[in-house]
């Protein structure tokens, strides 16, 4: 490969390739893929509602940006289960090193012209609090809705993951109101069936 080819698509197509969930069984496989563009839509929403019905003043699509590659550590290391992840605070440490590392090998793929622009998208320590914070809602509201999906087809394997994301929720959504708007105004729609969807046109 010629050197001045760069891999950052590359490893960016990888996504698909990267199950989630890989300690569980899953009534609907999901990767890595699929879930930064569900965290995109979701982040970006919640961004919409925050400046419509929060007076906030949030760029909700650099915050869609963010959260399309939230995930691009994976890329490099895969995906590392939160029950692993976060075992106890040593190991959340040394596997944040590893994420760091790996985001930072994903921005030096990228052309040098190029890698100013991304380094507040990609790696995670440069990105604005205030964006990070949506970003992370999202992403736990993306599970969410996976997991309450799971037990919908009778999946016992995400009763703990239901449980244990309700109580982040119902924290997350004292500090962010728009958060509790979605759940009260998005979330039940979430799981409709087709012809549930279809049956007022």
């Amino acid at each position: 490969m010629p050197d001045s080819q760069s891999t950052f698509l590359a490893w960016m197509f990888r996504m698909p390739l990267i199950k989630r969930w890989a300690l569980m069984f899953c009534v609907k496989p999901e990767n890595v893929a699929e879930h930064s563009h569900q965290v995109a839509i979701v982040a970006h929403l919640l961004a919409v509602i925050r400046n419509k019905k929060f007076k906030g003043n949030i760029n909700a699509d650099r915050v869609a940006t963010v959260a399309l590659y939230h995930e691009a550590s994976e890329t490099r290391y895969g995906d590392i289960v939160s029950p692993t992840k976060y075992a106890n605070p040593e190991i959340a440490r040394e596997f944040k090193k590893i994420e760091s590392l790996a985001e930072k090998e994903c921005l030096a793929s990228l052309p040098e012209e190029f890698q100013e622009l991304f380094s507040d998208i990609i790696v995670q320590d440069n990105v604005d609090d205030e964006y990070k914070k949506i970003v992370k809602a999202a992403d736990i509201l993306v599970a969410y809705i996976k997991a309450l999906d799971e037990l919908a087809h009778n999946n016992h394997e995400f009763d703990h993951v239901e449980e244990r994301l309700e109580k982040k929720l119902n924290d997350i959504k004292q500090q962010m109101p728009e958060v509790d708007y979605f759940l009260k105004t998005f979330l039940k729609s979430c799981s409709a069936t087709v012809d549930q969807l279809t049956k007022n046109i």
